[in-house]
Parts: structure tokens; sequence; C-alpha cells
């Protein structure tokens, strides 16, 4: 079967979950996952799922610990790297079915991989993998590269009102 590429964007809520909905699918159906989260360290309630029942998914992230809203540190950019070499191993290994880049529109719009560097390592997946690119800002060279992009809009949320992310919803 034929693998594609995924763009979930746009400032809508839901492209994390739409991502491992479909890892939660494919685990289903026998195949592999790897996860890779850039710019983010925390412990989510779906890596407590994902850790306890699902541990045929592999995830790691690639953050440290706290958001970026300017510019970024020395260590944010290393550990953006770092999480760029182990995708390119996962998807050179060819051992994963899905492979899914959460927050990596992130990751290039505050400069900690570069589009070039993004798409060359997608390029490396053998004709079978699907990838799937996560979060806000995705660029236009992304866009155009990929076969399938959803654009989350959002049109009204209750974090406008002051309500935090709440666990097992947002967290």
């Amino acid at each position: 079967m034929k693998g594609y590429i995924h763009v979930y964007t746009g400032n809508g809520k839901g492209k994390t979950t739409a991502a491992l909905g479909l890892a939660v699918r494919a685990l289903g159906a026998g195949k592999k996952v790897f996860i890779g989260q850039f710019a983010k360290s925390k412990q989510y309630s779906e890596l407590e799922t994902i850790n306890k029942l699902l541990t045929d998914i592999t995830i790691k992230q690639y953050g440290m610990g706290c958001f970026i809203f300017e510019k970024p540190k020395e260590e944010d950019v290393l550990a953006a790297q770092q999480g760029l070499q182990d995708i390119i191993e996962a998807i050179e290994s060819d051992k994963y079915d899905v492979i899914i880049l959460d927050e990596a529109n992130i990751a290039v719009y505050y400069n900690l991989i570069s589009v070039k560097q993004l798409i060359e390592a997608i390029g490396k997946r053998s004709e079978r993998t699907e990838i799937i690119i996560t979060r806000r800002y995705a660029t236009q060279e992304i866009m155009d590269f990929a076969d399938l992009v959803t654009e989350m809009k959002e049109v009204k949320h209750y974090y406008q009102q002051g309500v935090q992310a709440r666990v097992g919803i947002e967290k």
C-alpha cells in the first residue's frame, strides 16, 4: 500500500488529536507507529495512555519544557535537531508504517529546523510509509510537498474566555 504525506495545520483545536487518532487506527490494523513531538516535553494524558496501553507506539519528545514565544534558546534548537536525527533514523529504518511529526510546523516556524531539512528527511521514507506533520504555520513548501492538507479553523474557543487547558481534554 502506498503511503502519503498529511499536513494538519491551522489555528483550530484538534491537529495532534487527529494525528493520534490515526496512530490508534494504524495500530489496530497491525501497523507500527513512531511519534516524534517537537517543542514538547510535558507529560500529556495521551502519553499516559500510550505508555500504559499502546506500547507498540514509539513516542519521543524533543522539547525543553516550555512554550517558545519569541526567540528560541540554543537548547531548543539542539533538542529539535536531535529530534530530526532520531526521526531520520526512524524513517530510514523502514521499521515504521506511520511516522507522526507532531509540532514539526512550529519547529520550522521558529527556525529550530529548516523547511529544507524537513523535506529532505521526509524524502528518505519508503514508498509505503505514511507521514503526518502537525501544528499551525505550515509553510507553503510543506503544503505543496504533502498529498493531503487539512486546515483546522478556529471559529470559537473557550480559551478566549480564560479557560485553561484541561486534563483529559486539552492535555
